[in-house]
């Protein structure tokens, strides 16, 4: 397998070296063992004609066609994975992808480059094809979709009398609103011909079976057990059933008072939808398996922290917020493990997952570029001079951080001097939302590409002892 994090020797070449390779090395790890390519061939396999999954199996020759479906940060890896199990078993395959890698490899799957965090125009094309080969379907085909954090925007298909711009100009506000993706997401569903379960209704409607692989990336699912088990609690995203309610999106909008920022259409019609516009909250015909959740990250960390002979706690995988507030929060906390061995004594790694937010409620603000994860380590860099030797690392774990190619940044205790050298004003980065120019000059971004997984931010900080 190819290394997960591509500019490990530069993140190397300054800073306190060891504690970056404790850090590095764990990610390294946890990021391999998440890849999704290898979890679904690690269930999935064809024996003849019959298609095993897990505890599962299906006679291919009873089906007409067999569909690969696919979106999501995650979905190159995990299209390609039931592309190669399939081969000339698959009839044919869409998938819309954020990044097309030039090591992606497909033999009958289609690829499509949708926008993230916004949608474009090319994902609503897949969408329209991917429409047209469920609308032409039967009870003799059989769709398989894959699917992973960040479909909801790359499968971006506006129901009728919404645009792709409304639907550009919903998801830009509510991402600068300051609400959790569970709140977004309770609106982009209930305007979406595809998300929200929507697609899933469409297959059902011509009575084709769906088996679907799925990663969750939403703060409070469980760890995953036995991958190879089918789950029946399987929710969300255009394949499965929706929690969100259109009583949800109208709560929304009200809470975070932007019925005067959003899209006239998308508020006339969610304020005054009728039953018929509510998604589905059901499918127990079809078969889900599930990759990975979002602890799973903090969990195979630990591992590998104690497999290095660390010790290591899981502090939260519920971690939710202002980057920048919680960087300061771990470097408060790395100063009391430190001086007063409390609540557990160093060296130690503390962990944690989840998804912090960044509140943008003007754009004249913005002076360049950013994301979640470099918010909080360069904020995170500020308060860790007075923590010696301590780094932190927060990455999205899909390789991408908010509108940036990067999938993070990495600082610790010497970071805030060495930009002050280089004449870098880190509190106006911060101000400006500007952290991708100012943490890629200090040499402190993650760079990774795809990584094969989509599990939210994960964040990993190294405490070494206070040496006088």
């Amino acid at each position: 397998m190819r290394e997960k994090i591509k500019n490990r020797d530069e993140l190397l070449s300054h800073g306190d070296a060891e504690s970056r390779r404790i850090v590095l090395d764990i990610t390294e790890k946890t990021l391999r063992r998440l890849d999704a390519y290898e979890r679904i061939k690690s269930i999935a396999h064809m024996e003849g004609d019959i298609l095993h999954i897990g505890t599962r199996q299906w006679d291919l020759r009873q089906k007409r066609h067999v569909y690969l479906l696919g979106a999501g940060k995650a979905c190159n890896h995990m299209a390609m994975a039931v592309d190669e199990i399939l081969g000339d078993r698959l009839t044919r395959g869409i998938a819309i992808v954020k990044i097309a890698e030039e090591t992606d490899v497909f033999r009958h799957t289609d690829v499509y480059v949708g926008g993230h965090p916004l949608p474009n125009e090319e994902g609503l094309r897949a969408c329209k094809e991917i429409l047209k080969l469920v609308d032409a379907a039967g009870p003799e085909d059989l769709f398989i979709v894959v699917i992973s954090g960040g479909s909801s925007a790359l499968m971006s298909c506006p129901i009728e009398g919404i645009s792709l711009q409304d639907e550009i100009d919903t998801t830009d506000v509510m991402l600068k609103s300051g609400a959790g993706i569970y709140e977004i997401n309770a609106l982009r569903r209930h305007i979406s011909a595809m998300n929200g379960g929507m697609l899933a209704k469409r297959i059902a409607a011509r009575g084709a079976e769906l088996i679907g692989f799925g990663i969750s990336d939403a703060v409070g699912t469980p760890a995953t057990g036995n991958i190879g088990e089918p789950y029946a609690a399987y929710k969300g995203t255009p394949m499965g059933p929706d929690q969100t309610t259109l009583e949800d999106a109208r709560r929304v909008i009200r809470d975070y008072g932007v019925q005067d920022r959003l899209p006239r259409p998308v508020v006339d019609y969610l304020m005054n939808a009728g039953p018929e516009g509510e998604t589905p909250k059901a499918f127990p015909q079809n078969t889900y398996f599930l990759l990975n959740t979002l602890p799973d990250s903090c969990i195979y960390a630990k591992q590998a922290a104690e497999e290095m002979g660390i010790p290591a706690v899981i502090l939260s995988s519920f971690l939710e917020g202002e980057s920048r507030d919680a960087g300061t929060i771990f470097a408060s906390i790395a100063r009391e493990v430190q001086n007063y061995g409390n609540p557990f004594p160093a060296p130690c790694v503390i962990l944690s997952s989840g998804e912090t937010t960044t509140k943008i409620l003007d754009n004249r603000l913005i002076t360049g570029h950013g994301g979640p994860g470099q918010e909080l380590t360069l904020s995170f860099a500020l308060s860790a001079v007075k923590a010696p030797g301590c780094c932190m690392l927060s990455i999205d774990s899909e390789g991408t951080d908010g509108t940036t190619p990067v999938a993070g940044g990495l600082t610790d205790s010497t970071s805030f001097s060495a930009a002050a050298a280089k004449g870098l004003d880190v509190h106006a980065a911060l101000r400006g939302h500007a952290c991708y120019e100012a943490l890629s000059e200090m040499g402190d971004v993650v760079f990774t590409g795809n990584t094969g997984t989509n599990l939210c931010d994960f964040n990993v900080l190294y405490i070494p002892k206070n040496v006088p």
